[in-house]
């Protein structure tokens, strides 16, 4: 599927795709910002019959995808089980059936725009599902999630065929500008709660690329708790590198990619009392499946057909799969979508062990990528991702370096702002498209993980090509002229008349005299005329209705030459 770049003058926008099952009203029940009340007595029904009280809402880890019988508490610093296996966060799901899903959506929508603590965060609005025992008084919150859901009207148009039904999910517009708030705000509150019940915890450490150091030393900081960061050397921007540094953090940069930081941490911390953060630990995971929950809420619970997600170390996808399947299972929903991950062809071994028929799953030497958050060979949640696309009849895919950039650059030139990662989805979802695989009107969802923001440098090299090796296809430099009206207008008559740069023709029928008139005046080379359409502008404008025939010194309207 071929990118187009954005033009200059915008279209009247439609409206956006119907929410097929809105319901007609809002159902009546009775929700506050506080969690159903959980009692342990009985009480009597209107006949007298003693009947149970709700059961309390609990969690605990197990073995991921195990049917032993092994469990431990959340408030024992573990992150593995007795066989060296995952672990992951399993909800006591009888107690959540105790409430219907038309319960749960309405407790869930009550809560969304309010500040009572700590259900105005995006997480926290979903306490139940995630830590449903920590008190709030424990929850380390900046009031994350209740991200954006993009409405990428003309990406589409442009660049899928007219698919008119596709949505950005914007979870890098949080704190520190990555998904990793959701998951850290869980991870951090957990410690607090163990550190006041006089755990031996001394602080929190993680390796990262980037983002989940910013995270995690924000939330750190927030609380009061030391934070430890192991950082590839010359591996991560320097918007990422100063988030840790700002929010005081303890930061190793070392000479080795992130396999080799998380090798390193995960020694350092069976030796000493720090909490390991990385996605290795699965408390991360509970907080990152809100926002598939969230996506869900902002369709008013109507089920998209695809959700695609950016994947490194590839917690995030399970993560969705998980939020999703918790919705279906609790009679939210009705089915879950199709999900996609998206890899960088630099960094892809998801993508090849899906092409291998998921056998014999073999770890690569990542390398260079703009998509440095995803730049990891050897993915400790391999096995999640695998049970998670295996589930949801799911697909992986991957994006050149040239593909995803370009990608980037195009979805930028349509309003949005976005990082690397979300243009490996951008690419994936085009891929996708032109193999009819998604259809024209099916909705999809690509999840953006991090703000364009930490990424400035990498836009700033595609767009004065400065990448070696990249054409930069759709680079915007900007145009050095001398300070003069003469100059100036020569240079704006050009980029006028050049439709791949602005002009659609097409619609040019459809402009008022005004605009047609100082287009003309512009592309004339009369300095007196293009001085007379710039002052007759603002009286035209106030016009009720315009002509191409207002001024004697006007002919009707044609393409210029």
């Amino acid at each position: 599927m071929a990118l187009t770049p954005a033009t200059t003058f915008l279209p009247k926008h439609n409206q956006p795709p119907p929410f097929h099952h809105l319901r007609s009203s809002p159902t009546t029940i009775n929700c506050t910002s506080s969690p159903p009340t959980i009692t342990t007595t009985t009480t009597n029904n209107n006949n007298g019959h003693s009947i149970p009280s709700p059961l309390p809402f609990s969690a605990k880890y197990v073995p991921f995808n195990s049917d032993t019988d092994e469990s431990y508490s959340l408030d024992e610093i573990i992150y593995r089980s007795s066989s060296g296996g995952l672990l992951d966060v399993q909800h006591d799901i009888t107690s959540l059936k105790q409430f219907d899903g038309k319960y749960w959506r309405s407790l869930f929508d009550s809560r969304v725009g309010r500040n009572a603590w700590p259900y105005g965060s995006g997480v926290w609005s979903k306490k139940e599902w995630v830590l449903p025992e920590i008190d709030n008084d424990d929850i380390v919150s900046c009031f994350e999630g209740n991200s954006n859901l993009f409405w990428a009207e003309r990406f589409g148009k442009q660049n899928l065929d007219g698919m008119n039904d596709l949505w950005v999910k914007h979870c890098g517009i949080s704190h520190t500008g990555s998904f990793k708030d959701l998951g850290m705000t869980v991870l951090v509150s957990q410690v607090n709660r163990l550190r006041k019940m006089n755990k031996p915890l001394v602080g929190v450490g993680c390796a990262s690329t980037g983002d989940t150091s910013a995270a995690l030393s924000a939330y750190c900081a927030a609380a009061g708790i030391p934070s430890i960061v192991f950082l590839p050397a010359n591996k991560i921007s320097l918007a990422q590198l100063v988030q840790p540094i700002a929010n005081g953090a303890f930061v190793l940069s070392l000479d080795t990619d992130f396999d080799g930081c998380m090798k390193l941490i995960r020694e350092i911390t069976s030796e000493l009392p720090i909490y390991l953060a990385n996605s290795l630990n699965s408390l991360r995971l509970e907080g990152q499946k809100t926002a598939a929950i969230e996506i869900l809420q902002q369709f008013n619970w109507e089920v998209p057909d695809w959700v695609i997600i950016p994947g490194g170390n590839l917690g995030n996808i399970y993560a969705f799969y998980k939020g999703f399947k918790m919705c279906q299972e609790l009679g939210l929903v009705d089915r879950i979508p199709r999900l996609v991950c998206a890899q960088s062809a630099n960094a892809n071994p998801l993508y090849l062990h899906y092409k291998s028929g998921w056998k014999n799953f073999t770890p690569v030497k990542a390398t260079t990528t703009f998509a440095s958050a995803i730049q990891i060979g050897d993915p400790v949640s391999i096995d999640r991702a695998v049970y998670a696309l295996s589930n949801s009849d799911g697909i992986v895919e991957e994006a050149t370096e040239e593909e995803l950039m370009d990608a980037m650059a195009v979805a930028d030139s349509t309003g949005m702002f976005i990082c690397p990662h979300t243009g490996v989805a951008l690419v994936a979802l085009m891929k996708l498209r032109e193999r009819g695989v998604i259809g024209k009107t099916d909705r999809t969802v690509v999840v953006s993980t991090a703000h364009g923001l930490k990424f400035t440098q990498a836009k700033i090299d595609y767009h004065s090509k400065a990448i070696e090796g990249m054409e930069s296809r759709f680079a915007n430099s900007p145009v050095e002229v001398t300070a003069e009206y003469g100059a100036v207008m020569d240079v704006l008559k050009k980029f006028l008349t050049k439709e791949k740069d602005g002009v659609d023709w097409r619609r040019a029928a459809t402009w008022s005299g005004d605009e047609r008139r100082r287009l003309a005046a512009a592309t004339s080379g009369d300095v007196e005329r293009q001085r007379a359409a710039v002052t007759r502008g603002g009286d035209l404008r106030r016009r009720r209705k315009a002509t191409t025939t207002d001024g004697d010194d006007i002919r009707p309207w044609k393409k210029p030459t």
